[in-house]
Parts: C-alpha cells; structure tokens; sequence
C-alpha cells in the first residue's frame, strides 16, 4: 500500500514562489513540513491504494482528466486556518468547485475512494505554506505580516497531478492532461 493524493500544481515560476514563502516560514518560524510536498491545490486528499492496481489507479485518473476542460485558477493574498496553517488564498470559481466535486465522485463511483472528512465540509481551495508544525506562538507572529501581504497570480490548470508519498516528502508520480491540452 502506498499514500496518494490528486491536485493541481501551479507552473513553475509559481512553484517557485511559494517555495521561497515556505522556506522563509522554515527559517523564521521553525515550520518546514510545508517544504515536502510541491506547491499544490489539493483535489482529492491524502488515500491509501495498493500498488499492484497503480495502473488501474493512474488509467482511471486519465480517463476522467480527458473529459475536463482547463480551468482559470486566480491566486490572491494570504489566508490562515488559525492558529496551524497558512497559505496563499485560491479564489473559490464555479468551475474549480465543479472540479473538484466532480473529481471526488469520480474516485467514490469508480475506484471506491472516500474522504469522510471532505464530506462533512467545504472544499477550501489553498497553497499551504506554513503547516501544522507551525507552533501557535509563531502564527501570532507570522500572520500579521502575511495577511496584509499582496500576492496576485493567474494561470489556467490544464492536468491533474497524482502525488506519491514515499515515507518522507511528496513526489510527482503520474500527470494527466485535460481533454483541450491532449492534442
């Protein structure tokens, strides 16, 4: 059994960005966890699947990412989940809010994957930046100074992003484009 999560990875030079932001938290407020995975906008949480049926797992994912279309991602300032997390704000649009509903039935209906915690709340789309390791002495000290921070990006997310944990960080293992980029 492996751990896996799907998600939308902004490109590069965000990437680079928010890497930067993560490091600053690292070096300032003794938060590192951020720094193991890729700057990223979870769709479907962490799960467990076993490795033998990957390619299931990774045919199933391509055939739903064929059916999408891109979608704009708008990323604005900072927000927090008080008094852990915070991360660069995602700007809540139909069509990621689509995105990810229509994701998380997909991997119920066809691969019987279940997030009981996404089905008790909102999907709050975000790029963590500082995490749970973030002490809540270091919140109080860090978000004054990020929530009045300016941060403005725009990019349209064209693939889904499987990631795989390999018993310390996040790693890429598989992209699968939208229908409009498979030309």
């Amino acid at each position: 059994m492996s751990r896996f999560f799907v998600a939308l990875l902004p490109p590069q030079n965000i990437q680079d960005y928010a890497n930067q932001i993560k490091q600053y938290f690292a070096d300032h407020y003794a938060s590192s966890g951020a720094l193991k995975s890729p700057p990223h906008i979870t769709l479907q949480p962490p799960f467990e699947w076993a490795d033998a049926n990957l390619p299931l797992l990774e045919a199933s994912l391509k055939e739903f990412a064929r059916g999408q279309q891109p979608v704009a991602i708008t990323l604005k300032g900072f927000d927090a989940f008080a008094p852990r997390v915070i991360y660069i704000n995602v700007v809540r649009s139909q069509e990621l809010l689509t995105l990810q509903t229509d994701l998380m039935a997909y991997t119920e209906d066809n691969l019987e994957i279940v997030d009981k915690v996404s089905k008790t709340r909102p999907f709050a789309p975000h790029i963590t930046v500082a995490f749970r390791d973030l002490t809540k002495q270091n919140f109080q000290t860090a978000w004054p100074e990020f929530k009045k921070r300016q941060l403005n990006f725009e990019f349209t997310a064209d693939k889904l992003t499987l990631l795989l944990h390999d018993g310390k960080r996040w790693n890429i293992k598989s992209e699968f484009g939208f229908l409009a980029t498979e030309q």
